[in-house]
């Protein structure tokens, strides 16, 4: 039994289930019901057409529970004849299955859920375990996402910018549980590269493999945060940094800049560089006021004064901080390091004590503690 061919048909089978007139709940208990009967049949059995097998129980099942719900509620309901099996176009069906996980009427929690479910083929137990929170509740999660997108129509063309959102919320989540997240995202959104022509996929695509590539630098063996200008840049792997930066510049070839396409190439100058020493900062300056034109975006504005901060001197980031709200997250974090870079320790290690204090997630509270003590020591000695 091929686990990878089922889970690479599931999303096109269930998309021609909802083209063909099924609502997405529906369509999504009809696949997997034809899925269990692939478990049984195909290993004694397999058929020369997968998908059009797929295609053709899983509307069989759908019938047959439509029949049933109606003579439950004691109506008669006219079916059309069976369609005909065939390999269709999955493509174009996968497609609307992404932009219906990404509807606008989900949450991010919810359409990140039902995008890993529905497209991603990965279970509702792993999908609760990478979360971090109990089967249970994520199954109430996916199936209040299912019945939102129950019935809705694809009479407008889908939102590829909300699509692309929801994949770089599930590629930030990392790695956790059983799930390479992460490595999925990746996955997703080449599926999508490969099924719609779009520059900003392209950019997001390239953003991913790029950061993805000095995933093994990050981390120390104690499982410490390494920052980016203290990495191994021989552990960055090299084969998808030269992919990344290949799709990259196909995109930004036709010029039409967007932001995941910025970020990526902040990403690239970085990886470009063979030390931190040799890093480009007054190109990367460029690409965040690029950045901040496209999005606006505080988060843009403060990476930016770091970089900044790299390029014409600690004064000058700080300066440029200085026009940003405090409140902004890691913005008393950058403070620090700019404070350091400067020269006043004092400061430098309360600020990190202080952004410790405030920090997203443990690895990033254990490395700023460790960055206050590290400063202290140096004052006391």
């Amino acid at each position: 039994m091929d686990e990878a061919l089922l889970r690479a048909l599931t999303p096109a089978v269930i998309g021609v289930l909802v083209r063909r007139g099924a609502d997405f709940a529906s369509a999504e208990d009809a696949v997997q019901d034809a899925l269990v009967e692939a478990v049984r049949a195909w290993p004694d059995s397999p058929p020369h057409d997968p998908k059009g097998w797929l295609v053709t129980v899983a509307w069989r099942k759908f019938l047959d529970a439509t029949r049933a719900d109606a003579s439950r509620r004691r109506r008669e309901v006219r079916v059309e004849s069976e369609p005909v099996p065939g390999p269709g176009e999955t493509a174009d069906d996968t497609l609307r299955l992404y932009f219906l996980c990404a509807h606008p009427s989900l949450t991010p929690a919810s359409a990140v859920a039902l995008t890993l479910r529905a497209v991603g083929g990965l279970t509702t137990r792993q999908i609760a375990r990478a979360y971090l929170v109990p089967e249970a509740t994520m199954a109430q999660r996916i199936s209040r996402a299912k019945r939102t997108v129950s019935g809705v129509r694809f009479d407008r063309p889908g939102d590829v910018a909300t699509v692309l959102r929801v994949l770089y919320l599930v590629f930030n989540e990392g790695y956790s549980g059983d799930v390479d997240l992460a490595g999925e995202a990746i996955r997703l959104t080449r599926q999508l590269a490969a099924g719609i022509d779009h520059e900003e996929v392209a950019g997001l695509l390239a953003l991913m493999l790029l950061h993805h590539a000095r995933r093994p630098a990050r981390t120390g063996p104690d499982g410490r945060l390494v920052p980016l200008a203290e990495q191994d840049r021989g552990l960055w792997d090299t084969r998808m940094i030269a992919e990344g930066v290949a799709v990259l510049q196909a995109a930004l070839a036709r010029d039409r800049l967007g932001e995941f396409q910025a970020q990526a190439a902040i990403a690239a100058l970085h990886a470009d560089a063979p030390t931190a020493e040799e890093t480009d900062w007054t190109q990367i300056v460029e690409w965040y006021d690029e950045l901040v034109r496209l999005t606006h975006s505080p988060v843009a504005r403060l990476n930016r004064a770091v970089a900044v901060g790299e390029a014409d001197g600690p004064r000058a980031g700080l300066a440029a901080l200085a026009e940003l709200d405090p409140s902004l997250p890691r913005h008393t974090a950058a403070a620090a390091y700019l404070r350091e870079r400067d020269g006043d320790l004092v400061t430098a290690a309360r600020l990190y004590a202080e952004a410790a204090r405030s920090a997203p997630s443990l690895s990033e509270r254990d490395h700023l503690t460790r960055q206050a003590a590290r400063l202290n020591a140096r004052l006391r000695g």
